[in-house]
Formats: C-alpha cells, sequence, structure tokens
C-alpha cells in the first residue's frame, strides 16, 4: 500500500510539473493586438511598445493590427475581440469608450464582455480651430456658435470627447449646427473646411500647432504643453471625464495570461522610450493594474451617466 501512495503521489506531482510550464510558457503562438484605429496616435505607438517587449521577453512574435471602424468609432475592432478565443492571442487595446459606453447602445457588448489587463494612458485630446476663427476659447466659442454655423469634427458620437463637447456646448448655451465623424482629424481637416472645430489628439495637430488654436483640453489636468489652456471641464462646468486607453482580454481568458500581460505592459510604461515619450507629447503615461481599473471604470460609467442627462443621450 505504502508503494502505490508514493507512486501516485509521484505520478501526480509529474503530472503538475507538466501542466505548470505550460501556462508560464504563455504566449505559445503569434498574439495580436487589435487598435481600433489608424496607425500614428498615442494608442498605437505605445501598444507597438508593448507588442515589441512581448517579443523581446517571450520570443514569440507579436504584432499590432490597425482596424478602424469610421463613424462606428472603436466598436468593430472591439466587437472582433469579442468574437476571438480566451487564449490571449487576441488582445483588445481599447479606449474608455468600449467599455463605459459600448454596453449602452445594444451592439452586442455587456458590461463583463471584456476584462481589464490594464489602463496605460490619457489622451491629451483637445478642442482646435483654424488660426484665423474668430474665437479662442470656449466663452468665445459659444458667443459665435449662437449667431453662426460651426461644424464639429470628431471621432465618433458616441466616444468620451465627443459627448463631453456636446454637454459642455449645452451647459454654454449653445449648439453646433452640424457635426460628422472622421477616422483622422489633422490639420488638413481644419484647412480644407471639412470642420471648423474639430476634437482630435495633441498629436494630430502637433505639426501645424502655430497655425491652429487650441480652444480646450478634455481632461483632468491642463496639458503642460499648452500654455493658457484651460480643461473643458473648467470652462464649461461639466465633470473631467477624461479619454484613457487600456488593453483589455474576452471574459474567460485565465489570470495566469492576464499576469503575463500586466507585467510587460507595465514594464514598457515605466520604460525610458514611454517616459520620454510622455515628455515630449503632454500624453500621460502610467499603468494601473486590472483591479484597479475596474474600479475605474465604475467611476466613469457615473460620470458618463451624469454627461448624459445633459445632452439628453
Amino acid at each position: 500500500m505504502k508503494k502505490l501512495m508514493i507512486a501516485a503521489a509521484l505520478a501526480a506531482s509529474t503530472m503538475l510539473s507538466a501542466v505548470a510550464p505550460a501556462v508560464a510558457e504563455y504566449p505559445t503562438a503569434p498574439v495580436q493586438f487589435v487598435v481600433p484605429w489608424p496607425p500614428g496616435d498615442f494608442e498605437d505607438v505605445l501598444t507597438r511598445m508593448i507588442a515589441k517587449k512581448m517579443e523581446e521577453k517571450t520570443g514569440v512574435s507579436a504584432s499590432v493590427v490597425n482596424k478602424p471602424g469610421g463613424g462606428d468609432g472603436p466598436f468593430p475592432g472591439a466587437l472582433e475581440v469579442l468574437k476571438g478565443p480566451t487564449d490571449g492571442t487576441m488582445v483588445g487595446s481599447f479606449v474608455i469608450g468600449v467599455p463605459v459606453v459600448g454596453p449602452n447602445i445594444d451592439i452586442g457588448i455587456e458590461k463583463d464582455s471584456f476584462t481589464p489587463v490594464g489602463i496605460f494612458m490619457t489622451y491629451p485630446f483637445v478642442l482646435a480651430a483654424s488660426g484665423k476663427a474668430p474665437y479662442s476659447n470656449m466663452a468665445e466659442l459659444a458667443e459665435h456658435a449662437k449667431k453662426n454655423d460651426v461644424v464639429l469634427g470628431h471621432f465618433g458620437a458616441g466616444l468620451t470627447p465627443t459627448r463631453a463637447t456636446f454637454a459642455a456646448a449645452k451647459k454654454l448655451g449653445f449648439s453646433f449646427a452640424d457635426d460628422s465623424a472622421f477616422d483622422l482629424l489633422d490639420c488638413n481637416t481644419l484647412t480644407s473646411g471639412d470642420a471648423e472645430v474639430i476634437n482630435t489628439t495633441l498629436a494630430l495637430i502637433e505639426p501645424c500647432l502655430k497655425d491652429v488654436k487650441v480652444l480646450a483640453n478634455i481632461g483632468s489636468e491642463p496639458i503642460a504643453k499648452l500654455k493658457g489652456v484651460k480643461t473643458l471641464s473648467a470652462q464649461s462646468g461639466i465633470n473631467d471625464l477624461e479619454l484613457w486607453n487600456g488593453l483589455f482580454v474576452k471574459k474567460g481568458t485565465p489570470q495566469e495570461v492576464i499576469d503575463v500581460l500586466s507585467k510587460i505592459a507595465s514594464d514598457t510604461m515605466a520604460g525610458a522610450e514611454a517616459q520620454k515619450l510622455m515628455a515630449d507629447s503632454g500624453v500621460r503615461v502610467y499603468w494601473q493594474n486590472s483591479e484597479e481599473s475596474a474600479k475605474r471604470i465604475e467611476i466613469d460609467r457615473g460620470k458618463n451617466a451624469e454627461l448624459g442627462e445633459i445632452i439628453g443621450k
């Protein structure tokens, strides 16, 4: 009997040792990071840094796949991740709109569809106009828009910066004559006259920053390099909900996979390359783990609902 017990114990030990490396070896297949926007903006740049770090640390191929959704924003890309596997081979790099707005618009995304791996950046999102515009801040825009047609360009009506912009306009007593969703909002959007005011990130107008007017930045803090530009919340009285980006996996993904992704992403954000990007550009780079991110998402759902009450959506 004793010999049988020893043999059973050895067999169990052998089985456990065979299983453990399989978990620790993630990833064992190529990993795709899905960015639901065109290449070039902060979420794309930082996600590519994470993919590069993953290749360096694991020796397994990791790549970024850009899947812009046009007027539907990040949601087509998010739905692709939702249709994918739960083995960590497909990871979403999503803005706040996916977990906060997605469950409210009846497209198949539920509150628990995705598990946050972690939030890693806040966009330096701004409202900008041509340098020739007869307004330089939100109060002046409001007075102008009460008597003149102003067209707003944005990345999607359901996205946080767009909703914040509509809420701010409501608070300031005006509305835009029209608004349109674009895949890309940059200097050309303003010079072509496709929109008078654009809701975009600082990186996309950096090449022509001297020729535009930044009316406000959308976030909880002013952007240091934009001297004298106040936040949208400070100028209008709305809350300070901001556009962030994080890594997400489909619900049911093993914790071991989340842990590996979290460690790689955390190290990447603390690295010299990401920190230099923050210093040079105004984007806020950090790492909030899965638990911290889940709490932040719940708070932001409340803030988003408050904006919805203002704009009636």
